[in-house]
């Protein structure tokens, strides 16, 4: 699909929104809420955009996701059932959204995204040992990962936050393993979305590989400073992503 509006100035833009984005959503999430609304303030049309999104989400996903297993932060045993389960939970929700309006999550993505703010707020310092977990391993991965999943097909943004938030609230996993779980998940959830959107004819190719590449250098970044912040500095960059999505949303 072309993009009859692309000029150069707004190509360096989105590359430049893409290596912020890809970095942030790497340590933290939320990196969606800056793109999302860039490829829609360049003109793009609401689909076009989630489409082309989720191509340029992948190379950072996918980025982090490699840095994640080859740093043995995250073991493919672990995960390898959950992201057939987030893919397929993506691909059903990728296929709701060509049907359904978009507009109408602006009016249950703030409450979730305020949820998810004040959950890591107001939760104890983050300590080193694992939680006991509220919801077995198999109701994990038969609901939670799908319905996330599902959330990342229909719109997408914040999603990694989202897994970060139920690893820890509800697999009591300590912060930094929920965080390194929540990048293999969600590159999978972007894979299945991106399936379905280029079977649909969305994506806008030339914009979504400009910001591949910003993407790449961000979660790189990103992936290198993850685990040498001090935890409770990454528990505060949620919190500050989460609050700045929000006044996004009251802002639009």
């Amino acid at each position: 699909m072309e993009f009859a509006s692309l000029t150069i100035e707004i190509a360096l833009f989105l590359f430049t929104v893409a290596i912020v984005a890809g970095f942030l959503d790497t340590l933290a999430g939320g990196g969606g809420l800056l793109t999302l609304p860039a490829l829609m303030m360049s003109g793009m049309p609401p689909l076009s955009a989630l489409a082309t999104n989720k191509l340029q989400s992948c190379m950072g996903t996918a980025t982090a996701s490699v840095m994640m297993l080859r740093g043995r932060r995250v073991r493919w045993h672990q995960v390898k059932y959950l992201m057939l389960c987030a893919f397929i939970g993506s691909a059903i929700g990728t296929l709701i959204i060509q049907f359904i309006d978009a507009q109408m999550l602006t009016m249950v993505i703030p409450i979730v995204i305020t949820i998810i703010g004040l959950y890591f707020l107001f939760t104890p310092t983050i300590d080193e040992d694992n939680k006991p977990a509220k919801v077995s391993s198999v109701n994990y991965k038969r609901f939670v990962v799908p319905i996330i999943g599902c959330y990342d097909g229909i719109f997408g943004p914040g999603t990694g936050s989202f897994f970060t938030l139920a690893g820890r609230a509800l697999r009591g996993q300590k912060f930094l393993e929920a965080t390194a779980i929540a990048k293999t998940l969600n590159f999978s959830t972007n894979i299945a979305s991106l399936i379905v959107f280029i079977f649909a004819g969305q994506v806008i190719w030339m914009v979504g590989l400009t910001m591949m590449v910003g993407q790449f250098i961000g979660a790189w970044l990103g992936s290198h400073c993850l685990f040498k912040i001090p935890v409770n500095y990454l528990r505060y960059l949620v919190v500050f992503m989460c609050f700045a999505m929000l006044a996004k949303y009251i802002s639009q």
